[in-house]
């Protein structure tokens, strides 16, 4: 698959503080990459270095073929970006601000009409060319903002927090439309909102204190949440003592309405616990996986670095 996108030991430094430090990472063609991190951990100033709208202290950037600080106009035409701060003119119609926008994206004239319409179908808006901006929902504006980002059919978009102070229905619409603009391009998507990286993205990282704590697969993330556990309700549970003296058990933890969290050595067998919860007449009633939240993964990763 094209790397359509290639950042190798990316560092940032403000006087003596890393804001990045040593940030290694790829984006393929097609692929929607999640870029996840607590306030303050890096996020911005490591899309700045990508969009060329910051120098690195230290790494390199390269867009398609082109190294951003080398060739910053030819890599920056390949790149569409929407900053968590949407970068419109609220006076003007959805028509004359996407026109605008593919002129300055070097859109040739003979095609900015076919750009304009493309953009404005792909984002919804085609009822919405010429009413002002500043009368647009903040859904409709969030839309004419990412109208902006492809509408000169970039090779990768990147998308700073385009989610935030929508309502849940715009939020949902926008998660749509990221998951339509991912089939056609490479997409960044940074954003706090964890579900929403399980929703939308095909690949995620979280980024802490400028160094990334995890990349992986969606998948990845999920065997992380299922990990060694079960949980596991018994009606007659013996002691706690009893329970955790069972050889391939490590640790076992009480919870409410006798439910019990059992955490294996290694691969969690739950035939077998049931087998002899079954023969010892413990009263199974419950026995499942216990997913850990993706709040508490976040919570766990982002707490490593403190």
């Amino acid at each position: 698959m094209t790397i359509s996108l290639e950042a190798k030991n990316l560092s940032r430094q403000f006087g003596p503080n890393f804001a990045v430090k040593d940030v290694t990472f790829n984006l393929k063609r097609g692929e929607v990459l999640g870029f996840l991190g607590p306030n303050g951990a890096g996020k911005s100033t490591t899309m700045r270095m990508l969009t060329g709208n910051l120098a690195p202290t230290d790494g390199s950037v390269k867009i398609g073929p082109f190294d951003i600080i080398e060739e910053p106009k030819k890599a920056k035409s390949l790149i569409g970006y929407l900053p968590e701060v949407r970068p419109l003119y609220k006076e003007l119609t959805v028509d004359e601000f996407l026109t605008i926008a593919a002129r300055f994206h070097n859109v040739a004239s003979k095609n900015i009409k076919s750009s304009v319409d493309n953009a404005k179908q792909r984002c919804g808006l085609t009822h919405m060319s010429k009413r002002l901006i500043e009368n647009l929902s903040n859904g409709y504006q969030q839309r004419v903002g990412i109208a902006q980002a492809i509408i000169h059919n970039p090779e990768i978009v990147i998308l700073d927090e385009p989610t935030v102070g929508l309502d849940p229905i715009q939020i949902r619409e926008i998660r749509k439309l990221i998951k339509e603009i991912g089939k056609n391009h490479s997409v960044i998507l940074s954003t706090h909102i964890l579900p929403e990286v399980e929703m939308v993205c095909d690949r995620v990282q979280i980024i802490n204190q400028g160094s990334l704590v995890f990349h992986g697969s969606i998948e990845d993330l999920k065997q992380q949440r299922i990990g060694n556990k079960l949980q596991v309700g018994l009606s007659k549970a013996p002691s706690m003592k009893e329970l955790s003296s069972i050889e391939y058990i490590v640790k076992v933890e009480k919870m409410e309405n006798n439910l019990f969290r059992f955490y294996f050595k290694k691969t969690v067998d739950a035939e077998k616990l049931a087998t002899l919860c079954a023969k010892n007449k413990w009263g199974l009633f419950h026995i499942a996986p216990d997913v850990t939240s993706l709040e508490d993964i976040f919570a766990q990763l982002t707490m490593l670095g403190n």
